[in-house]
């Protein structure tokens, strides 16, 4: 059954929106950090573009994010990719298939509510593998996540984008409630810029996973604009 109502609402509840006026961001959690999604199509020339972006600034991972290719393809995509980032020292995570991420060896996995369950890619990847779950705008989404053995959550979209159909929409709020009583690290996503980011930042999110402000224009000098934000 699902979990969330017909209306798509958290069965929690809504927060009190007083929270976030009253948040204050543990000093012993880490600093918020960047999180680059792969736009859909990564041949031709991607792979400089990826290498200029990591050159650019501090990215802490990369998704491997490709739809409707099989999986052979989707390795040999993925292959000059994954070793850019093993020399930048960025974490590699696939996109949605566990099976391809233990093909690859890849630093993890990133699944949504219908790409299998947390425990499974554990038991196929092994325990240092970063497991992450979309749980969009719910907090009982992201607990069952945390239970289940993630070690991140991700919630959004918080903007309009265009990456994706936007279904659920998150309140920077949900950000600070996580941070406050979760140590499991918190990714916001869903149109985030340079421009619009610092909310999110300042409502307590760990990562700030970003595509198409990346790659819809000069990778490098956004990753440079968003290097400044997170900097304060």
């Amino acid at each position: 059954m699902d979990i969330e109502d017909a209306r798509g609402e958290d069965p929690l509840g809504p927060l009190d929106p007083n929270f976030a006026a009253r948040f204050t961001r543990d000093i012993r959690r880490p600093p918020c950090q960047l999180y680059l999604v792969s736009p859909l199509d990564v041949t031709g020339g991607f792979a400089d573009r990826l290498k200029r972006a990591l050159d650019a600034g501090p990215v802490a991972a990369f998704q491997f994010r490709v739809k409707d290719v099989d999986q052979h393809l989707a390795a040999a995509l993925a292959d000059p990719l994954q070793r850019i980032c093993a020399d930048a020292d960025v974490a590699f995570i696939v996109n949605d298939s566990i099976s391809l991420a233990k093909r690859l060896g890849a630093d993890g996995v990133h699944l949504g509510q219908e790409d299998g369950d947390p425990r499974e890619a554990r038991a196929e990847l092994g325990p240092t593998a970063q497991i992450g779950v979309s749980c969009h705008d719910s907090r009982h989404l992201a607990m069952e996540a945390g239970e289940a053995g993630a070690d991140y959550v991700a919630f959004g979209a918080f903007y309009p984008t265009t990456t994706k159909v936007t279904e659920h929409v998150a309140d920077p709020v949900l950000l600070s409630w996580w941070t406050t009583v979760f140590e499991i690290p918190c990714v916001a996503i869903g149109g985030i810029t340079p421009a619009n980011a610092a909310p999110l930042v300042a409502a307590g999110a760990d990562f700030l996973a970003v595509s198409s402000a990346v790659w819809g224009g000069d990778e490098a000098a956004a990753v440079q604009a968003f290097a400044a934000v997170l900097a304060g």
